[in-house]
Parts: C-alpha cells; structure tokens; sequence
C-alpha cells in the first residue's frame, strides 16, 4: 500500500497532520507513506522516522500551469493506493482527483466535495483532550481498517548534534544554572494573532518578579523591530532577565532552545505547537478571531493550559459569527486585559516549581 498525504498552508497545521503518519504506521507497517507540503514547513517534520518520502509543493511556481501539469505528472506517476487531503482546497483536490489512487479522501465543502471517494464534516463535536484538530484528522483515517484513537500526539525529532549546540549556547549564557528558563512566544503570526505589547510586557513583568526566571523571545527576522518594541515596554527588571542574543536562527535551532526551556508562554500559534511536540509546558493566550476548541491540542489545564477571551467574556461571542468577531478582534483584544489572565498564569507557574 502506497500512501500519500498532503497538508499545505502553516507550520502548525503540518505538525498537527503527522499524527496520521503515526496513526498509519503503526495499522499498516509496511506500506509506503509520502508527506506532501510546503518548503517551510518542512523543519517540523525532519527527522520522523514513520514518513518515507517528503514531497514539497511549491506554491509560488505551481500558479503557472505549466509547472503545475509538471508536478501533477510526477504525482500519477508514484501510483498511489489512497490519498489523504487534509487541505481540501481546489489545487489539492484536482491532485488528489487527478493521482490515479481509487481511494481520495478529503473534507466536504462545496467546491471541493466532488473530487474525493470519501468526504467528512470539519463541524464535530469534541469527544476527547485531543481535542477537534486532533479528531478531525483522525477521522480522515476511518475509511481504512485499523485502530485510529486519539492517542496519537505529534512528535519533534532532534538530532543530538542539534541539542548539544543549543545546550552549549545556553550554557555559555549562563541561561541553565537553576533558574526557570522560559520562551515567549512574543508575536502571532499577524496582528489579529498578537495579544496587544503592552499587555504582554506586563505579563512579562509579573513572570519575571513571580519566578525570578530568564526569558528568551520567539520571532523571526521580519518582526525584529515588533520584537523589540515589546521588551521596550517592560520593566528595566524584567528587561535584564530577557536574552535578545539567544535566538534561533532557524526553526530547528528554535525548536532545539525550546527543548530546554522549563515553558513556553506567550502568543497561540505554530510555536505552541511545537512546545508541545517537544513536551515542553505551554501557557498560550489565545486570539479572540480564533476558536480555543479547535487548537487547544491535547490541553490539560496543568502542563498544557490556554486561555481565551470567551473563557471570561462569554457572551461578547454568542451569536456572533466568525467573519464578526473577526472585525472586532482588535476591540476584543483591548478587552483581554493582563488582570484575567494572571491569577491562571500564577496556577500554571506554580505548578512548575
């Protein structure tokens, strides 16, 4: 049996679909599983010892239709037995349609129900602390005979070269000599993903005076200046306790620091999610445009906590769609103020002692 999944878009959602992988491997041990995603994604997936072949997809040549046949002839030409489209947009459902496999399984939307064998609803209901990014995939898997439970978690692959290099810059930096070392997710990945800098310095100020820990910050080039404005706001205490020269210059060399972080805190996103592969702790603050249910991924309200507006203003959601509180986000955001998120990031901080 020879099997291919695609997942195309965020770092995230690649992180999140290798579970189907595992899921795979362990019903079907000799057949051949390919992963096809986008170039960037591909850090988080490096190293996985249940995918036999990454295929990458590029988004930007693939809009010439040229190119397009090209990979699309590539494709038919592995013969695959069943594909998975996680991503169930056009470009991927004319792959899944066009790829020769008898079994096409993908979600039902309108524009895109009619090119797979299989079909399933995105809209469940949650049945475990998998939670539904976890069990919507995990359903894609039940037109195949095997044991799909939601036991399956996403894992991140170090190489021991890649840990002894971040151990060694964290140990130059004095940063593992007993204090709680802590990544901050500073940023989401837009501004209606990024809980307001002013807020989060003072979230910063109180982890700093509550642990007395050190602080490194999660972003990438593009966000220097936004990254800076942060540790700007805070304290000059706090500002002391933040390392701006520890930083990853590659999503590997992030993943590797935060393996020896005691938390990850900060912005939801694709560095949360990576904390979690990597069983690190996460405190993650949720934007109000996002639903908390659909990526609060395997949440204990231990080790692994979120919060969100709705937790606390309920009813500035209900009735509201999501293209609605989209618009508002910004207004929301104003209302998420650092006063409801402490007392369960005190919890959350104390349980780390």
């Amino acid at each position: 049996m020879k099997i291919l999944i695609i997942q195309q878009k965020m770092i995230g959602d690649v992180l999140t679909s290798s579970i189907l992988f595992e899921a795979l491997r362990k019903n079907y041990p000799d057949a051949e599983l390919h992963y096809l995603i986008y170039p960037h994604t591909r850090p988080v997936i490096e190293n996985n010892p249940v995918i036999d072949k990454v295929i990458e997809y590029d988004h930007t040549s693939n809009k010439s239709p040229v190119n397009f046949i090209s990979f699309l002839q590539k494709l038919r030409k592995e013969n695959y037995t069943v594909v998975i489209d996680v991503y169930s947009k056009i470009s991927t459902g004319i792959l899944s349609f066009l790829s020769t496999a008898d079994m096409r399984i993908g979600y039902k939307k309108p524009y895109t129900h009619f090119f797979y064998s299989h079909v399933f609803n995105q809209n469940i209901q949650e049945k475990s602390s998998a939670g539904i990014a976890i069990e919507k995939r995990l359903q894609l898997l039940s037109p195949l005979k095997g044991n799909f439970s939601s036991e399956f978690k996403p894992q991140i692959y170090l190489t021991e070269n890649e840990k002894l290099k971040a151990k060694k810059q964290l140990t130059n930096a004095g940063l593992l000599e007993g204090k709680p070392l802590f990544m901050i997710s500073v940023l989401g990945s837009s501004i209606e993903k990024t809980y307001p800098p002013e807020y989060l310095a003072v979230l910063l100020d109180h982890i700093v005076e509550f642990t007395n820990g050190n602080l490194i910050f999660n972003y990438i080039p593009s966000q220097e200046e936004k990254a800076l404005n942060i540790y700007r706001l805070c304290a000059p205490v706090t500002q002391k306790a933040i390392h701006l020269n520890i930083l990853g210059e590659s999503l590997r060399e992030f993943m590797a620091l935060t393996s020896y972080c005691t938390a990850l805190i900060g912005n939801e996103g694709g560095a949360v999610n990576m904390a979690k592969a990597l069983n690190i702790p996460t405190f993650a603050i949720f934007s109000p445009s996002v639903k908390k249910q659909n990526w609060s991924v395997y949440d204990d309200g231990i080790s692994q906590v979120s919060v969100h507006l709705e937790d606390f203003m309920p009813e500035d959601f209900k009735q509201c769609s999501k293209k609605e509180i989209r618009k508002k986000t910004s207004f929301l955001y104003e209302k998420f103020k650092p006063q409801y998120i402490i007392p369960g990031l005190n919890k959350f901080l104390k349980r780390l002692k």
